[in-house]
């Protein structure tokens, strides 16, 4: 391992050094080069229903043996630098932003302790669901899946059948909550940074979002109201006594909560012709100011949060540990499969390119929903946008007006359908293992997406026939 890491260091350092390193030309590739990328995916899947000890010891060792599947090939065919500089950009420009901003909400998140013991009813249980559906908006599905999830099993941890309870939280928090601002899920924030306005989201996809959490709450409510009356469904002693009223413990991480957000906005508002290079890459002033204040919120809220909210939330490193080795081999494998999508019809998938185009060269939104959704469901929904959202002319203004329906069926394709997976959406595979952690037996990896099949995808169709005909 530690061969390997200095390996990696040194094809850095030479990236560096190569002036001439350039983008990976996806239309160059053959799509044998997607094979450590499908590995990886096929990997989470199945190793933790086939192997979970060794799953659960080696995770990381996996991940990374699949990044060398692509980055030590990639490196003798292309070259070193190409490798290094492919490297480099992921860690840079991609992962390091998006593990310190989730660390930074987790973080936060994991230090207020919602006191007092909830019983946990159909009622209770879908006021939380539709609580943490307006927060993910304002404070990101990560934030609002860190924050819901603890006291939503705590309140529920004297009852039988739990599972439907987190998978639905997945749909509904995790996910489809975080629609209506660029704040809420990092798809749309790239969208932001792109040039979309920043309330565009919540006037064209409000009458979907409202549409589909409906839907899921009711259907969450009579299911959970059938095993709610079903016999022997509550346990007579509850394990979480009645001892303190209803309150907050480390409720100082809100004010950390509103720094997170304010960084990310300035982010994105302030333009600066300002960059730093960093390892061959220009790292804008903003950016840069964003990561090292979200590093420094999350250093506050460890100082500033009282041990005993860590105790009572059970706060461990263990489901973010998991996120950022998980994500890091698939920042890195991902590599060639967006750059095969970025050449389009000039790609080994220019199927896809072609499927999303109608006969007259317009745009079809339904087709624009649902192979965003198709490709957000196992690759990360971030890149996937971008990807389409060029495909569609990459131009803000023409999109946001004329090609409206498009760019809404772009973003609710990633957004909503970041639900079908588990790693379609970085809170997913985060709330799951916060819940196994608490002793939830999850669903497998198909097991999952046997609900998300039964229930997201009958009402993505009405969405579909009634928004994107």
């Amino acid at each position: 391992m530690r061969l390997l890491r200095v390996a990696l260091a040194l094809l850095l350092v030479f990236a560096v050094s190569q002036a001439q390193a350039a983008d990976v030309d996806g239309s160059r590739l053959h799509a044998v080069w997607g094979i450590p990328f499908a590995g990886l995916l096929l990997s989470i899947a199945l190793m933790p229903l086939l192997a979970p000890i060794c799953w659960h010891h080696h995770f990381g060792k996996v991940a990374l043996a699949w990044s060398l599947a692509f980055l030590l090939p990639f490196a003798v065919v292309f070259g070193p630098a190409a490798a290094g500089s492919g490297l480099a950009h992921a860690a840079i420009a991609e992962y390091i932003p998006f593990i310190v901003l989730l660390t930074a909400l987790f973080t936060v998140a994991g230090g207020i302790f919602i006191k007092g013991n909830l019983h946990g009813s159909p009622g209770l249980n879908t006021a939380i669901l539709a609580i943490g559906a307006v927060l993910a908006s304002f404070m990101g599905t990560t934030g609002a899946s860190m924050l819901m999830i603890r006291p939503m099993i705590r309140a529920n941890d004297n009852r039988v059948h739990k599972v439907h309870m987190v998978v639905f939280f997945i749909f509904i928090v995790s996910n489809a909550g975080g629609s209506l601002t660029p704040l809420g899920d990092p798809p749309l924030f790239l969208g932001f940074l792109k040039g979309v306005d920043f309330f565009w989201t919540v006037q064209h996809l409000f009458p979907q979002t409202l549409f589909l959490i409906g839907s899921l709450l009711v259907i969450f409510y009579l299911l959970d109201w059938w095993f709610y009356h079903h016999k022997e469904e509550v346990l007579p002693v509850d394990p979480t006594p009645d001892t303190r009223s209803v309150g907050f413990e480390g409720s100082v991480n809100f004010l950390l909560l509103a720094a997170i957000i304010g960084l990310v906005l300035m982010s994105g508002f302030w333009k600066s012709g300002i960059s730093v290079s960093m390892l061959g890459h220009q790292v804008g002033l903003p950016s840069l100011l964003r990561d090292i204040g979200l590093v420094v919120v999350t250093l506050m809220s460890l100082w500033l949060t009282p041990s005993s909210a860590h105790e009572s939330n059970q706060f461990a490193w263990a489901p973010m540990q998991e996120v950022a080795k998980l994500f890091a081999g698939i920042f890195l494998t991902i590599i060639p499969v967006i750059a095969m999508l970025k050449a389009g019809m000039n790609g080994p998938f220019s199927s896809v390119v072609g499927a999303v185009t109608r006969p007259d060269g317009t745009p079809d939104p339904a087709m624009y929903f649902w192979a965003t959704g198709a490709l957000s469901s196992f690759l990360d929904n971030a890149p996937t946008y971008l990807v389409f959202f060029n495909t569609a002319g990459g131009d803000p203004s023409i999109l946001m007006t004329t090609l409206a329906p498009t760019l809404a069926a772009i973003s609710a394709g990633a957004v909503f359908m970041g639900a079908n997976s588990y790693i379609g959406n970085a809170p997913n595979m985060m709330v799951k293992a916060i819940a196994q952690d608490r002793g939830v037996r999850m669903p497998s990896f198909f097991g999952y997406m046997l609900w998300s099949i039964g229930i997201l995808f009958p009402l993505f169709v009405i969405m579909t026939m009634i928004w994107f005909p």
